[in-house]
């Protein structure tokens, strides 16, 4: 019979990849917790339409990454390739508008884009992002960029803060007619992406990482040349806050992130060692009122899960396992008992299923990566005691029930 694989680009993650997955997971959540964001639960599976009006229908990812598909009345559907809009949806639907005078949403989930495998990247990957909607104040922005930052530190990941502004509808337009002109100059060195780009989407030219695109747009405008004074004062302001927060940053005058929705603030953290953006996020104020909604200014971010836990080096310290190992067919109802006591107490435990000897036994306690062999013989049933052996040291002692719970640490 033909063995199953999963499908390409569909991973599976276990083992310590689930350790580092978990690990940047509990680190992100536990941090913006901290900011006071209440979680929100999406669905994964949207009309097409919510990312193709949100996102762009000029951007890569609707033109060539999202899994669409018609349902049974056949209404076009797609698997979603990013949270925010999501959640921008929710936000409309359920009226949370006039819950707060501000609200911070977080989420949590897979994403789904048809992009060419590779490190760090997957047609399936996990991203958590919060959002905060109802406020103008760069300080918001500030806010967002600081919790992008505490991540990376507390993870302990060489990583640069990279900051831009790319303008509003006011101050856009004219901007994107002098970059318009400046790459139809330079249109023969660039690929055959951003040369459709070029007309459709051009601040995405920018961004692109062809190596003689990168060289033909080293000399093209800059938009914070073009700001409006608005932008210009909420960008400087920003800046302003960054620095008396203690946050080290890196302005990219060609930093404009993918996604049409964004105005004013973009922003991406980079890791240093593969040079690849682990968390991004910006100002999107207009896209609520595009969707459908009261008009509401609104920032956020999301991180590349995977991405992340690919580059953490030390991984949180987890807490001793204790196997329990009871020492023939009479002493397995008093290893049950001593299994409980432990759970009760906090502890991780395994119960050893195999019937063998001291010596298989202990054995299998080291393939398990136990800590501690709690055994448990006729003896100790006995005398409802328990031998405790450390398998980093050899040490063992044996100790009373009572005793146990004063010595397990």
């Amino acid at each position: 019979m033909e063995e199953f694989r999963s499908v390409r680009g569909f991973h599976d993650i276990f083992g310590e990849e689930l350790e580092r997955f978990n690990a940047v997971r509990q680190t992100v959540r536990r941090i913006l917790e901290l900011y006071n964001f209440e979680e929100i639960i999406l669905p994964v599976v949207e009309y097409a339409e919510v990312f193709q009006r949100s996102i762009g229908e000029a951007t890569d990812i609707v033109q060539k990454e999202m899994f669409v598909f018609p349902d049974k009345k056949g209404r076009l559907l797609a698997l979603r390739p990013e949270g925010t809009a999501g959640v921008v949806r929710a936000f409309i639907q359920n009226r949370m508008f006039a819950l707060k005078p501000y609200t911070k949403l977080f989420y949590e989930g897979p994403m789904f884009r048809y992009e060419r495998p590779q490190a760090g990247r997957y047609r399936q990957f996990h991203q958590i992002g919060g959002e905060v909607f109802g406020s103008l104040d760069p300080l918001v922005d500030a806010e967002v960029i600081s919790i992008a930052h505490k991540v990376v530190k507390e993870l302990k990941i060489e990583a640069v803060v990279e900051v831009n502004s790319i303008g509003c509808k006011v101050c856009r337009p004219a901007y994107r007619e002098a970059l318009v002109q400046y790459l139809e100059q330079v249109a023969g060195h660039l690929c055959e992406d951003c040369i459709d780009r070029k007309d459709r989407n051009p601040l995405r030219v920018l961004d692109c990482k062809v190596p003689t695109c990168k060289s033909a747009v080293k000399d093209a405008p800059k938009m914070v040349d073009f700001l409006c004074e608005e932008c210009r004062k909420h960008y400087q302001k920003l800046l302003e806050y960054l620095n008396i927060m203690g946050i080290p940053y890196v302005e990219n005058p060609n930093l404009v992130r993918g996604l049409d929705y964004y105005t004013k603030t973009v922003f991406e953290v980079v890791s240093q060692e593969l040079g690849i953006t682990i968390i991004a996020g910006g100002r999107y104020d207009y896209l609520v009122e595009e969707m459908g909604g009261v008009p509401t200014p609104a920032v956020g971010f999301a991180v590349g899960v995977e991405r992340v836990a690919m580059l953490i080096k030390e991984l949180p310290q987890r807490q001793p396992l204790y196997m329990v190992i009871p020492l023939g067919e009479n002493t397995v109802s008093y290893a049950l008992k001593v299994c409980e006591f432990l759970r009760e107490k906090g502890k991780s435990v395994e119960l050893s299923y195999k019937r063998a000897g001291l010596k298989k036994q202990l054995e299998l306690a080291n393939k398990l990566k136990a800590d501690y062999a709690v055994i448990v013989g006729e003896d100790e049933m006995k005398e409802e005691s328990v031998s405790i052996k450390n398998l980093h040291t050899g040490e063992q002692v044996k100790l009373n029930l009572k005793e146990l719970f004063s010595h397990v640490l």
